[in-house]
């Protein structure tokens, strides 16, 4: 029986399915945003924050362990330094899917997946919002601060006409 038992199995054996997603991973890690089939994209998001997780206490253990996954140096360099330091303060969630359309030859869905902290146009759309919010406060703020300028104006003009 094959009773809780849900993961997706890609069409592989366990040992493809592992070496694909540790690969994806280390290409995640390394180039931040990677383009993929949407099975593919959802079941590495399973894979790999768990091991993103890891990276937020720098610890010998958690190195080893990382590295027992991915076996590349530079991926486990880079996600325990500067991957690290951007996810330090989130509490899950580190990669963000977002769907593209599908694939000409057969119809696949396809998306790409990134780090969310290292997306640069959406954390900018962010603090903009951030900043729209509080409109109402600053309009009344400024009324006032608008109002001086132009009441200095005409006295700097007095002396000129002079």
């Amino acid at each position: 029986m094959r009773h809780n038992k849900k993961f997706n199995h890609l069409s592989r054996t366990k040992a493809h399915r592992d070496a694909l997603l540790a690969n994806m991973t280390i290409s995640l890690i390394l180039h931040k945003r990677i383009f993929t089939t949407l099975a593919k994209a959802k079941a590495l998001r399973v894979y790999a924050e768990p091991l993103i997780n890891r990276a937020k206490e720098d610890n010998m253990s958690n190195r080893r362990l990382v590295f027992s996954y991915l076996q590349n140096k530079e991926a486990v360099k880079e996600l325990f330094g500067t991957v690290a330091e951007k996810i330090a303060e989130r509490p899950g969630g580190y990669t963000r899917i977002l769907k593209t359309g599908n694939r000409l030859g057969d119809n696949a869905k396809t998306c790409f997946i990134e780090l969310v902290d290292f997306n640069e146009a959406m954390l900018k759309d962010k603090k903009e919002a951030k900043a729209k919010t509080r409109r109402s406060r600053s309009k009344k703020a400024a009324a006032p601060a608008a109002e001086a300028p132009a009441a200095e104006a005409p006295a700097a003009e007095t002396p000129a006409a002079e």
